[in-house]
């Protein structure tokens, strides 16, 4: 199978799937093993697509002009690469984990719940494979619609209104700010192409340049810089699978991926760091990892706790983009892989929680390591993560972020990554204390771990925190490929 039939099976599957479990909805059993095999399928078709690649091929599809000059391309190249092998691999798990949690906790409407699944990983695909601004705009607004009914999936009036802040915020970012970036950038320098070391050098400088990227990153909403980020709190009301998809496996990640792929393959870090007026983005992005972890520290319920935390660990991505140096953007890239693994395992561990225990606050989790030891060992390791120490994958990440800011000479980097790192520190670690070393506040209560497929899911996604640190290897090298093309 050739490279571009790939890419355009990684497209078509989970469309496809969308069909048939919308089909085969009256049958669960039916419904859910559909999930599984075309989630699986689809991992299968991109991680074949990654040998090619590493090789240094950049196989291109190009399916219809949409306005002259300015086709419908997808490209695999590293960066969309690695994105692409992100949620393609966590699919499959989410969807056990969805399994086991929609059906103990009796949800509702849980065809149309998998059939919006799947049309979101399509839109990701997209997303991941854009081979120029305009794909990357359309798949972009595609995720951002595709994913409003799993916001809203519960139907009740804080559900729907979280839907509304939800869309409301995301389109308005999306259509008012980076679509306006967009047909800026076509008029100045005539092509919407992503191409290596840029596309805007001398076309575009000064304070038109600071005022394009100022639009680009808020535009961006999906990255969650403050103040465009109150969606993704907002967004909490969701079922917990559905937190996972917005959190670590597309929505977000799709936002700070967003980002990287404009600052590298459209601005140029050698644009970037030759204009004088560009250096905001990284106080942006600094001010906002800190605040978050200051507003994280003070929630009691855990997932808007980990909420918060996912707005401070995406900053680091756009910290890392916005130290326009190579070793950086190399940390930011692992960043998206890093936080996938261990956010989605944070949440899978708080609805494994919810579902066994019925419990959502933080101070209700005393002793509760004892009777789900599985859960919280797992939620452990996604700590560990998200601070960044050694044997998980935040690690690796935040290393070559901090390497980046030495290349850079930029200090106040240092200071910011060191100082969120005792934050998160400080809101991750007295959970994990409190689980398995403080007395249970109610000893009457009998329950043990969630179900199986609950279980299964947050175990595997632990251990791939793990391996990531151990194993970095194939992500590395799709890193160093970003580094080789930009330096």
């Amino acid at each position: 199978m050739s490279a571009e039939t790939l890419i355009a099976s990684a497209l078509a599957l989970p469309t496809l799937g969308a069909v048939l479990i919308a089909l085969s909805g009256a049958y669960p059993n039916l419904r859910e093993g559909v999930t599984l095999t075309v989630a699986c399928l689809l991992a299968a078709v991109v991680f074949s697509l990654i040998p090619t690649v590493l090789v240094g091929a950049r196989p291109t599809l190009e399916l219809v002009e949409i306005i002259p000059g300015v086709p419908l391309r997808f490209t695999a190249e590293p960066l969309g690469m690695l994105f692409a092998a992100v949620a393609s691999l966590l699919w499959p798990i989410n969807s056990l984990y969805s399994i086991g949690y929609m059906r103990a906790n009796q949800e509702s409407h849980q065809t149309r719940f998998y059939v919006c699944f799947a049309i979101a990983l399509a839109s990701t695909m997209g997303v991941a494979f854009a081979g120029n601004l305009l794909t990357l705009f359309i798949f972009y607004e595609m995720l951002s619609l595709s994913t409003y009914p799993l916001v809203t999936h519960k139907g009740t009036s804080d559900a729907i209104e979280a839907g509304r802040v939800y869309l409301g915020i995301l389109l308005s970012t999306s259509i008012g700010l980076f679509l306006l970036a967009i047909l800026w950038t076509w008029y100045s320098a005539g092509t919407l192409d992503f191409r290596v070391g840029g596309i805007l050098a001398g076309h575009v400088h000064g304070p038109q340049l600071s005022i394009l990227l100022f639009l680009y990153m808020f535009g961006i909403g999906k990255a969650a810089l403050m103040p465009v980020h109150r969606w993704l709190p907002a967004a909490m009301v969701a079922p917990t699978p559905v937190s996972a998809l917005l959190h670590a496996v597309a929505v977000v990640k799709a936002g700070v991926f967003s980002v990287v792929k404009v600052i590298v393959y459209v601005f140029g870090l050698d644009l970037l760091n030759a204009e004088a007026g560009t250096g905001w983005l990284l106080y942006a992005a600094g001010f906002t990892l800190i605040v978050a972890s200051v507003i994280a520290l003070r929630q009691d319920n855990l997932k808007r706790r980990l909420a918060y935390s996912t707005i401070s660990q995406l900053s680091y991505v756009v910290l890392g983009a916005a130290l326009f140096a190579p070793l950086a953007v190399m940390g930011a890239a692992l960043h998206i892989a890093a936080h996938a693994f261990g956010k989605i395992t944070l949440f899978f561990a708080a609805g494994s929680i919810y579902t066994a225990a019925h419990k959502t606050e933080i101070s209700q989790l005393n002793g509760i390591g004892r009777r789900m030891p599985w859960t919280m060992g797992a939620f452990a390791v996604g700590s560990l993560s998200m601070i960044g120490l050694p044997l998980a994958a935040g690690f690796i990440s935040k290393w070559y972020l901090l390497e980046g800011a030495f290349q850079a000479g930029r200090w106040p980097a240092l200071g910011i990554i060191v100082l969120s790192t005792l934050l998160n520190a400080a809101y991750f670690a007295p959970i994990v204390y409190a689980a398995f070393f403080k007395p249970e506040d109610n000893r009457s209560l009998e329950h043990g771990e969630a179900p199986w497929p609950v279980i299964v899911a947050l175990v595997a996604t632990a251990v791939l925190t793990v391996l990531l640190f151990l194993f970095p290897g194939t992500a590395l090298r799709l890193a160093e490929q970003i580094v080789g093309e930009v330096r």
